[in-house]
């Protein structure tokens, strides 16, 4: 995955926002969306888009776009480079190649630990109890 070529392709669209700035908030534009369409993206492989595909499913519109926004900020400038920063690590956490699991089982000597260990509990409570009455 390329970033560079990657934030080349996002579109970004600046909008008037809530959140902290008073009157300001009222006069600028300072919430940044961006939009960034896998399925058309030359920065990814197929084998890459198809991952994300899978993974961000549920974020992907029809379009086969994700679109992130950040309001966070008074500055636009702000807002798009924490945006960006977000996109990028949205896509490098979801490109992960999760290792599988190789089944292991419990040495000999681990079963036997367990089963003393078991057995000196086991007779730590027989002992707590009183003694039976013939």
């Amino acid at each position: 995955m390329d970033s560079d070529k990657l934030i080349k392709e996002c579109v970004f669209k600046a909008v008037r926002s809530s959140g902290p700035g008073g009157q300001h908030v009222n006069k600028t534009a300072s919430k940044v969306e961006v939009t960034f369409n896998i399925i058309a993206s030359e920065a990814l492989t197929s084998l890459e888009k198809e991952r994300l595909q899978k993974k961000l499913d549920s974020r992907i519109t029809s379009e086969g776009a994700i679109q992130l926004q950040c309001a966070e900020t008074r500055s636009q400038h702000k807002n798009k480079a924490l945006v960006i920063e977000r996109l990028i690590a949205l896509l490098k956490e979801h490109l992960k190649v999760v290792k599988p699991r190789k089944k292991t089982k419990p040495s000999k000597s681990a079963m036997e630990r367990r089963i003393k260990t078991k057995k000196q509990q086991a007779l730590k409570k027989s002992n707590r109890k009183p003694p039976k009455l013939e």
